[in-house]
C-alpha cells in the first residue's frame, strides 16, 4: 500500500510538471514576438545593422522591422 501512494504521488508530481512546462513555453513563445519599430542601436544591439537609408533592420533578430 505504501508502495501505491508513493508513485502516485509521483506520477502526479510528474504530470503537474509536465503541465507546469508546458504552460512556460507556451508563455514564452507569446511574449518573444518582435516590435514593428526599433531604433538603431536597438537594431545594432539584436545583431543587426540599420539601413537608414530605407529605414529597415538588415540581419539579426529584428531583420526587416522599421527602424525609428
Amino acid at each position: 500500500m505504501r508502495i501505491r501512494r508513493i508513485l502516485a504521488a509521483v506520477f502526479a508530481a510528474a504530470a503537474l510538471a509536465g503541465l507546469g512546462l508546458s504552460g512556460v513555453a507556451t508563455a514564452a513563445a507569446t511574449t518573444q514576438g518582435a516590435p514593428s519599430v526599433v531604433t538603431p542601436s536597438e537594431c545594432k544591439q539584436g545583431g543587426g545593422t540599420a539601413d537608414l537609408s530605407a529605414n529597415v533592420c538588415k540581419g539579426g533578430m529584428y531583420d526587416g522591422e522599421q527602424v525609428d
